[in-house]
């Protein structure tokens, strides 16, 4: 039997029989993870027995050096300190939902003169109608966008009415707006229009259908057949997404179905949301490392944390599976979050339990699509990485590889790229640039060659002065030259001049998408359909992406200087000046007389001379 310690057997042995919540610590006294017990006597000794434990509890046990507990009165008091606990802390071995946005609603101030639809993310008790909630801004753009599309309501944030009319903008004109800015409809027609619009949001699209039919009637029975028309196309409009809308069987119109998938690593939940009878969209939510803890308790520690928010709870919460008992407490606390009424069941039988079947199943899908995407992205990153490196013939996996391109025009402003993936993945902190100093002209071969040789000087330096802080400390696994042979012998030959034993490095032809190495004199030649030959050409287009930026700015910079050069009076030294002062040559052209004299270096004379290049005439 493993031993814990005296200090830990002592607390052990002195846990109380009480409601209660517990905080597990490691050795730094990190709080690694909260937990809530109806005896904690109990739930915290299961702990520290030598049973079989889930892998993720194994892993949390492994780390303990130290507990503390808080009683309670209530299981639900507990409940509700456990929540707070883990928002404080955000213990590493908890649930933690990382996606803490607030879902948006759309809302209606019927109390304005010309109402709009607005996108919002709090309810308010303002005395607005809200609709919702929506998955994502771009599911509520939709809904407007559709709304629009029947209800000529204004979208613009003018405050109306207008102390004088205005000319109406060109939604008027193509029949998507009233312009009651313009006083083109009154007050009256503007509100019966929006009665039609909130009768729309709720799902009510029979009386939309049956006003809109008759509009169209009567449109017709006057011969206006082009007005008879549109309308017969806004009924099109209505009933499209009447079609896209499914009904639900149940009489309960505000519901949420949460239900769970766990593939023994992690788990998915799955939230559909019901308003108005109808199924209005659903999200999911990851919950790494949860794959294979007790569905029930998964699922009591996100309903915790999900509906901390009162505003995002309905009427009624459909649960695929809770702990014993845990409904009657966490149903008393949702009804506090809300502040009123809310029933949470787990429906074991009829219409109910088969909403909660469509929302596992929901779950199934979305967790088999996460661990679908994550292994095509294994496949390019790590997976091409450990492939890319046997071919090549190393023998251990190339975690760091470095890409290197040149690049210049004519041979002015030369500047190399060194850019860095980690594990398949760019690693943008890691880039740098180099000025190429010691090469006239476009010679790549030898400002490879200077690249390389200062990149690792660098680095032996930083090593020789014992630097935490080196930009170039870690060394690379693998090395990219964007070039053939002779670039990849030059920079090989840097590194050699230098005393230093070189990484497996190759050169990457562009034309052929060739593969060079050092001691090989032929090419090889990867499938274009391999994700190793993908990984290289990323490498390589973003290390010819980086260079091409960094290239472009120098270039513009030297424009600039030259074109203040130009100036009489303003040499490199005052025009290096007047750049560092105000940032760009749009910014010394708008400059006043007097600021540009106190950039250093300049005289009244000079600063006269800029001023009047600046303002001809």
């Amino acid at each position: 039997m493993k031993r814990w310690g005296e200090k830990l057997e002592e607390k052990i042995a002195m846990l109380p029989d009480s409601p209660g919540c517990y905080l597990m610590k490691d050795a730094e006294g990190t709080i690694i993870y909260v937990g809530k017990a109806v005896n904690l006597k109990n739930r915290v000794r299961s702990y520290f027995r030598d049973t079989e434990h889930t892998p993720k509890v194994a892993a949390m046990i492994a780390h303990i050096d130290d507990f503390d507990v808080l009683l309670c009165e209530t299981n639900l008091e507990a409940l509700i300190l456990e929540c707070n606990l883990i928002k404080l802390h955000r213990p590493y071995y908890n649930i933690l939902l990382k996606d803490d946005k607030h879902y948006p609603y759309i809302k209606v101030d019927m109390s304005q003169p010309f109402p709009r639809l607005e996108l919002c993310r709090r309810m308010e008790k303002d005395g607005a109608r809200y609709f919702g909630p929506y998955i994502g801004a771009g599911a509520v753009r939709q809904v407007i966008e559709a709304v629009r599309g029947v209800f000529p309501l204004r979208t613009c944030r003018q405050k109306l009415p207008a102390a004088r009319p205005k000319r109406p903008c060109v939604n008027y004109d193509i029949g998507r707006c009233m312009a009651p800015c313009a006083e083109k409809c009154g007050e009256a027609e503007y509100r019966e229009m929006m009665d039609g619009v909130l009768h729309f949001l709720g799902g009510n699209y029979g009386a939309v259908l049956e006003k809109l039919t008759g509009e169209m009637n009567e449109a017709a029975a006057a011969m206006r057949y082009e007005r008879a028309a549109k309308i017969r196309d806004k009924i099109r409009d209505v009933q499209g997404l009447m079609e896209r809308q499914i009904a639900l069987r149940t009489d309960n119109s505000e519901q949420d179905l949460i239900a769970l998938s766990q593939d023994g690593l992690d788990a998915m939940v799955q939230v559909l949301y019901v308003r108005g009878g109808r199924m209005q969209g659903g999200d999911h939510f990851l919950l790494a490392g949860e794959g294979a803890e007790d569905p029930g308790e998964v699922l009591a520690g996100f309903l915790t944390q999900y509906y901390e928010n009162g505003s995002l709870i309905p009427r009624n919460v459909l649960c695929q599976t809770l702990p014993e008992g845990a409904a009657g407490q966490l149903e008393p606390w949702l009804r506090r979050q809300k502040g009123s009424a809310v029933t949470l069941t787990v429906p074991r039988r009829g219409e109910k339990h088969e909403l909660v079947l469509l929302a596992e199943k929901n779950a199934d899908d979305a967790l088999k699509k996460r661990n679908a995407r994550r292994t095509v992205h294994e496949e390019r990153t790590v997976g091409a990485a450990e492939s890319l490196g046997k071919i090549l013939g190393m023998d251990r996996y190339p975690r760091r590889i470095e890409g290197y391109d040149i690049s210049n025009t004519q041979g002015a402003q030369s500047v190399s790229s060194m850019v860095v993936f980690i594990d398949g993945e760019p690693a943008k902190k890691e880039y740098r640039h180099f000025r190429i100093k010691t090469v006239e002209g476009a010679n790549d071969v030898a400002s490879h060659y200077e690249t390389l040789y200062r990149r690792y000087a660098h680095a032996i330096r930083d090593a020789e002065e014992g630097n935490p802080d080196s930009r170039f400390g870690e060394l690379p696994d693998l090395i990219l030259i964007d070039g053939g042979p002779q670039q990849l012998r030059f920079a090989r030959q840097a590194l050699l001049d230098l005393g230093v034993t070189p990484p497996t490095m190759f050169g990457l032809a562009e034309r052929l998408e060739e593969i060079w190495l050092p001691d090989r004199e032929e090419p090889i030649v990867l499938d274009h359909h391999r994700p190793e030959l993908q990984l290289v050409q990323r490498i390589r287009n973003e290390a010819h992406r980086f260079g091409i930026i960094h290239h472009r700015t120098l270039r513009e910079k030297a424009a600039i200087h030259s074109r203040l050069e130009e100036i009489p009076g303003i040499g490199p030294g005052r025009s290096k000046a007047l750049i560092k002062a105000f940032g760009s040559l749009k910014a010394i052209r708008e400059a006043a007389e007097e600021d540009l004299r106190k950039v250093p270096g300049m005289t009244e004379g000079a600063a006269r001379a800029v001023y009047a290049w600046a303002h001809p005439g």
